[in-house]
């Protein structure tokens, strides 16, 4: 049993080794996008499936909420919490609309859209997508594996480079909290 722990903690470290190893700076410049958008008075939609919806969730507390200081509040939406708005537009529309009907009347150009997707491969997060571009939001891509059609349809892919989800979801929420405090020093 203990080799099973020590294995698992040992390969999410490698994959964020490997990860930050590649993305470093592409962090510090989409962290420096965030807070111009934000300091201009825009706002983060953020939003995803699964464990990835609990991700947009997590992130968007930590804007308006706080990270590791206390600072003015940050408008960030988490996309995923709303369930009279998620299942209304799932049953009366359908379940691939329900991100992109929220972006469309919450979303403004300027304002930054991140997609969230283990597998790049959501169509309701796709759908999302496209509809931020249209508006003209900044689209960034949490994703994994071969990054899917998520990391060709956003103009910022991060790609953890493992296809195990846990590992995926592990690097994802460290990305998250990496930005969020980028962030909050900027304020």
């Amino acid at each position: 049993m203990q080799s099973t722990i020590k294995a698992a903690f040992l390969d999410s470290a490698e994959v964020k080794q490997r990860f930050v190893g590649q993305y470093a700076d592409k962090i510090a410049q989409v962290a420096e996008l965030m807070i111009a958008a934000l300091k201009q008075g825009r706002k983060v939609l953020l939003f995803g499936n699964g464990g990835s919806a609990t991700d947009a969730s997590h992130i968007a507390a930590e804007l308006v909420g706080r990270y590791a200081k206390n600072r003015k509040a940050l408008p960030a939406v988490a996309l995923t919490t709303d369930m009279s708005v998620i299942t209304s537009t799932g049953n009366d529309l359908d379940f691939s609309e329900i991100f992109s009907r929220q972006i469309e009347a919450l979303g403004k150009k300027g304002d930054i859209a991140v997609a969230i997707s283990t597998s790049g491969k959501s169509p309701n997060v796709l759908k999302g997508v496209e509809t931020a571009r249209a508006i003209g939001m900044t689209t960034i891509g949490f994703t994994g594996g071969t990054g899917g059609a998520l990391a060709e349809r956003v103009d910022h892919a991060f790609i953890v480079p493992t296809k195990v989800t846990a590992r995926i979801q592990e690097t994802h929420i460290t990305l998250g909290h990496v930005i969020c405090g980028l962030i909050e020093d900027a304020f």
